[in-house]
């Protein structure tokens, strides 16, 4: 397939709760800020599922896909960040231009939800036609389920040749989602105790963060057993069965008396609640699971207060991309950071199997593999 054809196979998502279908769509060049990437695989992220659940409310008929990796094929006038050819992980994106991406806090951008959840660029236009008109797009700036995705300039991290391309999607989102809440957001350091409520992709790459930065009782709390027999050999000292023990006792007798830190990352209301009742006296909680707009939850204000707990709500791991995925990867090369064993291959061709088997739990974190090397 010629990329001037524009013609790409891409996973169409065309109702509420429906499946992925392959179609054949149009895709317009990139812009002059723009990328266009010849896409090798692309990792499957919890919220996708839950934005073709319309849990989060999206747009569709619309293109998902959001940790893309892949191969630079043309860029426009104005980029110089990559080069065709360039290996890339896709990433998130932010406008660059609000006070909080100036500050280095892209992932805080004042226009997120516009170039992330709008289904088209924050301008309102799309990429992706079929024959009926244009199609919803631009899902976190990419929706790289499809052969080839347009990406812009600020949402596209180079990585070094001899990494293995394939693999690497998953450092776009929820691998950097959970290591960066451990190194950016709560700053986990060396000799603290840490505690991770839930142990999918997320929950898991923080376990593995905990340990790369030196914290000494680091706890696994979930329901299934493989899961966290997976946690204790990434680096858990301690796995806890919330179906068999109760979840804050347990995680406050095995440090006399509450962790320093917790992330919760279900978006489950109790275990929320579990999560910041599970600290110490000044411990703070990190909350990352995407939950339905208007989810609340309810604390102890008292306690709250004497315990002087803090509630730290963070996104895409408080990471600057460009910077700490490369570091990320440069740990999983030396063997420090090994997300591969999170991870399982999927044709495109069953992407439903995919979703259905982690949303099962069989698979931690599948990658939808769409092109070659």
């Amino acid at each position: 397939m010629s990329v001037s054809s524009n013609a790409v196979s891409a996973a169409v998502v065309r109702k509420k709760g429906g499946p992925f279908i392959i179609e054949k769509l149009r895709l317009e060049g990139p812009r002059a800020d723009e990328v266009l990437v010849r896409i090798v695989a692309t990792g499957m992220c919890h919220t996708d599922m839950i934005v073709r659940d319309q849990v989060y409310p999206v747009p569709q008929p619309i293109v998902l896909g959001h940790e893309g990796a892949g191969i630079v094929e043309k860029v426009g006038s104005s980029v110089v960040k990559v080069q065709p050819g360039d290996h890339v992980v896709l990433t998130f994106m932010s406008c660059g231009r609000c006070s909080l991406c100036q500050e280095g806090r892209p992932a805080n951008c004042t226009n997120f939800n516009a170039h992330n959840f709008s289904g088209a660029r924050a301008d309102g236009t799309g990429s992706l036609h079929d024959d009926h008109g244009p199609m919803h797009d631009h899902f976190f700036g990419q929706s790289s389920f499809s052969t080839f995705a347009v990406a812009n300039e600020r949402n596209v991290v180079k990585v070094p040749k001899e990494a293995p391309l394939e693999l690497l999607g998953p450092l776009g989102c929820g691998i950097q989602t959970g290591a960066g809440a451990v190194m950016n957001a709560l700053k986990v350091g060396p000799g603290t105790s840490f505690a991770a409520f839930g142990a999918g992709a997320v929950g898991l790459s923080a376990v593995m963060a905990a340990r790369v930065v030196g914290a000494t009782t680091i706890i696994a709390v979930d329901v299934v057993p493989a899961r966290l027999a997976l946690a204790k050999e990434l680096g858990a000292t301690h796995a806890v069965n919330a179906k068999e023990q109760e979840p804050v006792a347990a995680v406050k007798a095995i440090t006399n008396g509450g962790v320093q830190f917790s992330l919760e990352t279900t978006a489950l209301p109790d275990v929320v609640r579990q999560a910041i009742d599970a600290l110490g006296v000044r411990g703070t909680c990190g909350i990352v699971g995407a939950a339905p707009p208007g989810t609340e939850i309810r604390i102890d204000v008292t306690e709250f207060m004497q315990m002087a707990k803090t509630i730290y709500g963070i996104i895409e791991g408080d990471s600057v991309p460009d910077i700490f995925i490369p570091g990320l990867l440069d740990l999983f090369l030396q063997g420090r950071f090994p997300f591969d064993k999170l991870t399982k291959f999927y044709p495109l061709d069953r992407i439903n199997d995919a979703a259905r088997d982690s949303e099962r739990g069989i698979t931690v974190k599948p990658i939808i593999r769409i092109g070659k090397i």
